[in-house]
This record gives structure tokens, sequence and C-alpha cells, in this order.
């Protein structure tokens, strides 16, 4: 009898919590993942400034970013808050504050110290996620962009499966053609979920020397485009190579703020053009495939 007792309470605790989950989520009008195939790409980096970019196109508080990189977050760092921690009120915890208003989730405001490890298996790290999407108060929001691990490994999945009605994935590669092939991958991971593939952006697109105003292709050329024009999905945008983008990161500074004439901060700005076409055109590109997502990760 103990036992049943248990396994009911189990099962209403379960339905709360997706209940819950689902009405945050319907709070938030465009959910989109930010995914790499490979690492060093610049992921993150490209997921932060690019909710800075929303911000600055009209959407000042109503921009979140919910970083699910639980073994090492570094979207708190990009924007200028780490080390802070969450507020909790009577009806869930608070996101932190970042620039622009942006809405901000992430394990950093979670660990002790800079130095603790998290050294989780996938089980815990789907509950996390679960946590971050259903017990905080993500409000009212117009855009929540979704940072994720480099790969097609649990947080990715699991936030493709929890998630309702999610509008896209924003896949970020530089023009290498290793990085191109790893790209395949994440393009293919997308769609076998069901989920459309808004579309590529290529980091680290070239570099233009400050002496001479030479382009220095560093990591190749064209690679994402190929990619975007080979696999039929939309190309996004090149986002040049600029030394100041790493410095700012360093100091918790988003770039597109502070260089608002640079190229990179312009490329930026398209890219937020085309994301809001894609999402205002009704016939989408990407077609929901037949297979059962539940099933994904299950073999």
């Amino acid at each position: 009898m103990e036992k049943q007792i248990a396994t009911e309470k189990r099962i209403a605790e379960f339905t709360e919590k997706e209940q819950k989950l689902k009405r945050n989520m319907r709070h938030i009008k465009h959910k989109i993942a930010v995914i790499s195939g490979k690492g060093g790409v610049g992921k993150s980096t490209v997921a932060a400034n690019l909710a800075i970019a929303f911000s600055l196109h009209g959407y000042k508080d109503r921009v979140g970013i919910l970083d699910i990189d639980i073994h090492g977050p570094c979207i708190p760092k990009l924007l200028g808050v780490k080390g802070k921690k969450y507020q909790v009120s009577p009806l869930g915890a608070l996101p932190v504050i970042g620039p622009m208003g942006i809405k901000v989730v992430s394990m950093d405001f979670i660990v002790e110290s800079q130095e603790t490890p998290v050294i989780w298996r996938g089980p815990l790290k789907m509950k996390v996620i679960k946590q971050f999407l259903s017990d905080f108060m993500w409000s009212e929001l117009d855009f929540l962009f979704i940072d994720a691990p480099p790969g097609t490994g649990d947080e990715p999945l699991s936030v493709m499966q929890l998630i309702p009605e999610m509008d896209g994935t924003i896949i970020v590669t530089i023009p290498s053609e290793v990085s191109g092939d790893v790209v395949k991958k994440a393009v293919s991971f997308s769609r076998k979920m069901g989920i459309p593939v808004i579309g590529i952006i290529e980091n680290m697109s070239g570099f233009t020397c400050p002496n001479c105003g030479a382009k220095i292709d560093i990591f190749g050329v064209g690679g994402g485009k190929r990619v975007a024009e080979d696999l039929n999905v939309p190309f996004l945008g090149q986002i040049p190579l600029d030394p100041k983008i790493c410095e700012e990161a360093d100091k918790g500074v988003p770039f597109v703020t502070g260089h608002v004439d640079s190229l990179a901060a312009k490329a930026f700005k398209e890219i937020v053009k085309k994301v809001e076409d894609f999402l205002n055109t009704e016939k989408r590109s990407e077609s929901r495939p037949k297979e059962n997502q539940h099933e994904i990760g299950e073999k």
C-alpha cells in the first residue's frame, strides 16, 4: 500500500511539473536553440551577442537566454553577470538580469565555486534542465535562446524533447571543411527531432589586417555557406574574426553593444532580420519528420 501511495505521489509530482513547464513556455513567443556540431566555433559568444542584438532591435526586456552547458557554462561570463546568484520569490526562482534586461539562467549561478566540477550523468542533467524551464519565472518573453553544449548529446536532446513547439535551431560553424562535415550531423539531428533549421551562421569568417587592410582567411572560406546550400537550409550570414570580440568577452561586455559600426555587429543585425523573416514566414523550409522523437536516445 505504501509503495502504491509513493508511486501515485511521484506520478502526481511529474504531472504537475509537466503542466508547470507548459504554462511557463506558453508565455514565451519564440524558443530557439543555438547548437554546433563541434566545440571551438564560438557558439556561446554568438548566442550571447545574438541575444543582445535582438534586444537592441526592439526587444529590450523581452529576451531570455538559457545556458544548458552543465559542465562548462560561460554565458554568465560573456554577459557580465558571472558570480551572481538567483533570487527566490514565492512563485519560483527568478532569472538573473543581464544587460538590456536579458533574463539569464545557468548552472554557473548554482555551483559553490568556479572550481567546483559538475560530474553528472544524463538523467540528472535532464532533470536540472527541466527545472530550469519549469521552476524559473521567465515571465513574458518574445525570445528565449538556448545555448547548448557542442554535439548532439544529452543536453540538446533533453531541451528539444522538453520544450513544446520549439521554433527551430541556429547552427554555428566556422569556414573549415572539418567543421563543415560535423555541421551536417547537427542539421540531421535537428531534422530527426522534428525541429526546423532556422539557418547556419559561419563564425570566424576571415580576418582583416588592421595595418594593411588585407583579408586573411585563417580558417578557410565559405564552408558554412557551402554546407547550407548542400543541405538546402538557410544561410544566415558570416561573422568576421575580430580580436575585439575576444577582448570584450573576457571583460564580460557583449561586443555588439560597444562596436555598433563594426563589420561583426552589422553581421549580427542582418542575422536578426533573417531570423525574423524566417519566423514570420508561414511556409517553413523544414517539414517535421514522422519519427517518434521520444524514441531517440532510448534505443
